[in-house]
């Protein structure tokens, strides 16, 4: 009986096109929400020089798929595109001059764009092997937060033994990586949430103290509240080290329970950017410095690869584990999105594609 084709031009193959293999993608047309993203057909990438093409297992979904959708992102791709940066797939093509990955490799890597489909092409220097026998959902929820993190807490915030660090959003996927990495690093941690649920995720993950804040926005006796309640939490001499990838009204009442000398880490946004009173960097003669995991790997990839290497030690040994909160097919990847937009999600989301 001879294949439907789906070209309607003949095709004996039905994921054939005129020749080439077809896969499907969700792609964003129009800048929107979740609900503009549609499931289509495209051309499977080929791999050019250096590339590898790598049908994706699994693709974890990050704030900046949020933000990227809605053009209110800093990299905006030409549509239409597939969102999804963070991924775990198997190599089925090689591009020239590629030497140490051949098909049927799995592999970890970290692209802009591109994830939620069924095939993606990607920079062979940008790719890490997935070690045997773990599980790439897992191993696709590994390297965008737990990089990210591990670069904020030993390269820029200095964090050693003994210190303290309070994690605001502490049951996300990037908060869950620094209780799970502050405690490797011998910090007492202290974990800042929005219910408990997500406190029980966090003592789970290894924070010593856990504290339950409300939802922003905060008036002024609120957000004085909420200053007195972080100082209580960290203790009177106040934390060496403030992990934020919150922002918005959570920023201020944080920085007041920073220690002298400490260094507050600015990670992203999700409840708005803040303004900060830089009167207290002086009262406190404190820093604030910025965390780009992104423009890291660019000016210093070898020692994203060193990082990249401890996470995975840390993985194999149980040290650190990627919570995954659920998983959605590749055609509910909007669905996933949103999940995250909202900030229900306790760990990592993630679109399964094996």
């Amino acid at each position: 009986m001879p294949c439907r084709p789906r070209c309607g031009r003949g095709c004996s193959n039905p994921s054939l096109r005129n020749g080439v293999k077809i896969i499907k993608a969700l792609l964003s047309r129009q800048p929107g929400g979740p609900e503009t993203l549609e499931l289509t057909e495209v051309d499977a990438p080929t791999p050019g020089k250096g590339e590898l093409a790598v049908r994706v297992l699994a693709c974890a979904i990050n704030y900046p798929d949020v933000l990227i959708i809605e053009d209110k992102y800093q990299m905006r791709p030409p549509r239409p595109f597939a969102p999804g940066a963070e991924f775990a797939g198997e190599v089925v093509a090689v591009g020239e001059g590629v030497e140490r990955w051949t098909a049927g490799d799995r592999l970890i890597a970290v692209t802009g764009f591109g994830g939620l489909a069924e095939q993606i092409v990607v920079d062979a220097q940008r790719a890490f092997r997935l070690p045997e026998g773990v599980d790439p959902v897992e191993g696709s929820a590994l390297l965008m937060t737990y990089a990210t993190t591990i670069h904020a807490l030993k390269d820029r915030g200095e964090l050693s033994q003994g210190q303290k660090l309070l994690v605001l959003g502490a049951a996300g996927g990037v908060g869950l990586a620094a209780v799970e990495i502050g405690k490797a690093m011998g910090a007492r941690v202290v974990a800042a949430v929005s219910s408990e649920e997500k406190a029980e995720a966090a003592r789970a993950a290894g924070a010593d103290e856990t504290l339950i804040y409300g939802r922003a926005p905060f008036a002024k006796d609120e957000s004085k509240a909420l200053s007195a309640a972080f100082k209580e939490a960290v203790g009177p001499s106040g934390a060496d080290v403030i992990y934020d990838p919150v922002g918005g009204d959570y920023c201020e009442p944080a920085l007041r329970s920073i220690a002298w000398e400490g260094r507050y880490l600015v990670v992203g946004f999700p409840a708005g950017i803040p303004k900060l009173p830089l009167n207290l960097t002086l009262l406190k003669s404190c820093d604030v410095r910025g965390v780009f995991w992104g423009g890291f790997v660019m000016r210093d990839p070898r020692r994203n690869a060193e990082h990249v290497e401890q996470l995975i030690r840390w993985w194999q040994d149980g040290t650190i584990s990627p919570r995954i909160d659920r998983t959605y097919p590749l055609q509910e990847g909007g669905a996933a999105i949103r999940r995250l937009a909202e900030r229900k999600a306790v760990g990592k989301v993630v679109v399964t594609l094996g």
